[in-house]
């Protein structure tokens, strides 16, 4: 796999920045911000086609407005030229934005096959990898984020996103691409005008009030599991990458509207739980079902230890409720666990994961954080070798809006998904109503997967 770099660039916030930062604008991370602090970054690739898609036309003309669209929009989305830092004297940590801070961005040139990379079958992770940028992180200082933007002469170009998950979840992450690509697309056209009020961050944490001491629980949880009790360590470096082999694939299942109203159908057939109603949302079944092809491929013995969880939007769900355009991360994780792979392996699997995973959401409006988090912190003390599943993204993020002015991504995938048993999720692009669903797993694995997946649909 060839890839040439030709740059390395910082980009700064345009001038009259929303923030003054001659000194440094800093924002203390929230309890719904620590869970992720040592965590692996999110990485995302955006792939675009173009007609017109010569080195020339490239680099005189897509390249230098992406950069300016993208300087522009950072006025508005100030942290991601920052970095996250723990000050000895604060309790815990901040993103600190300083004068002359930048978001560094890689230019790159591949002559791997675009259709390849960007299609919806088996796809080498490793080739993905090569459109994302590196994120900078040592024990004191970790970067919010970094762009690659990597050509394919005569095909297209890919857009790869790395992000500290303690400084943005999903939904602020893919307000700011959306966020970007209309400022672009005004410069390509009649010059910009301010971002609309749905793309403009929010950037007022008084709203989210910790009055339970949950910061400090979830500070314990991290110096817990990096082997470290003492209150002194300050280390913001992450836990170790998993290391993939050559033999890791990533594919995207497809699930359309009649595939997802089908399934519904077939979980209220199979229910004992139906007649109390059930919390049958694309979400939930999408979730369900991959789930179920999961566990029902990984085989084994029926008494493995199997679990999952998702992170619900707490957004309106505080009292009083964040602006829908909060910045940083108003996400929690909640799940289920000590399940047995029978469960979800056997004929009815597919319902019972669905039941779960209704009576999770549901309780999500009416349990307290303090119950999630303890809920969370247990999960890591669950048995070795068990198969925990999670899921990145949402179908309500709406990935395929970001036109920057030559058309909508042709695909989007969530690469970090590698790091674990996770699943991606977003809407399908060419169908109101589906999803498409990333995987990344082995390769025998994945075959196994698609033949559980295919034959579930159409029996």
């Amino acid at each position: 796999m060839t890839l040439d770099i030709i740059e390395v660039a910082r980009v700064n916030p345009a001038a009259d920045s929303v923030h003054n930062t001659s000194d440094s604008f800093t924002i203390p991370l929230t309890f719904f911000d620590l869970p992720w602090l040592l965590f692996s970054p999110v990485k995302r690739v955006f792939f675009y086609r173009l007609t017109e898609s010569t080195r020339e036309h490239f680099h005189s003309f897509i390249l230098p407005n992406l950069k300016l669209s993208l300087s522009f929009v950072l006025r508005d989305y100030l942290p991601l030229s920052g970095r996250i830092t723990w000050d000895p004297n604060e309790p815990k940590p901040s993103i600190v934005v300083s004068q002359n801070d930048a978001v560094s961005v890689t230019v790159a040139e591949s002559e791997d096959d675009f259709s390849l990379l960007s299609g919806y079958g088996q796809r080498p992770v490793s080739g993905l990898h090569n459109l994302l940028p590196e994120l900078p992180v040592s024990d004191d200082s970790a970067s919010a984020f970094s762009l690659q933007i990597t050509l394919f002469p005569n095909h297209g170009f890919s857009i790869g996103v790395v992000a500290h998950h303690a400084v943005l979840d999903g939904k602020t992450s893919s307000m700011f691409v959306k966020a970007w690509a209309q400022i672009c697309k005004q410069l390509l056209g009649n010059g910009i005008s301010s971002l609309p009020e749905n793309l403009t961050p929010s950037y007022d944490r008084s709203l989210i009030k910790d009055m339970t001491g949950i910061d400090e629980k979830m500070i314990e949880i991290l110096r817990s599991l990096k082997g470290d009790k003492t209150k002194s360590s300050r280390s913001l470096s992450p836990f170790p990458a998993r290391k993939l082999g050559d033999d890791v694939v990533l594919a995207t299942l497809v699930l359309g509207r009649d595939d997802i109203e089908k399934l519904k159908e077939r979980v209220k057939s199979e229910s004992p739980s139906r007649d109390r109603g059930l919390h049958l949302s694309t979400f939930v079944v999408a979730y369900a079902y991959a789930w179920s092809c999961l566990v029902k491929a990984r085989g084994g013995s029926e008494e493995r230890p199997v679990g999952f969880l998702f992170v619900g939007d707490f957004r309106d769900r505080l009292d009083p409720p964040l602006p829908a355009t909060y910045f940083g991360n108003c996400m929690f994780p909640a799940g289920s666990y000590n399940h047995k792979a029978a469960e979800f392996a056997e004929e009815k699997g597919f319902a019972t994961a669905v039941e779960i995973l209704s009576d999770l959401v549901r309780g999500l409006s009416s349990r307290r954080i303090e119950t999630i988090a303890k809920e969370f912190a247990d999960s890591f003390g669950l048995p070795r070798g068990t198969q925990l599943g999670t899921v990145a993204g949402s179908t309500r993020l709406g990935v395929y809006e970001s036109d920057f002015g030559w058309g909508r991504p042709v695909k989007v995938d969530i690469v970090s998904i590698d790091q674990g048993e996770a699943i991606s999720m977003a809407e399908r692009r060419d169908e109101s109503g589906g999803v498409e669903i990333g995987m990344c797993l082995k390769k025998t694995e994945m075959d196994m997967v698609l033949s559980f997946f295919n034959n579930g649909l159409h029996n």
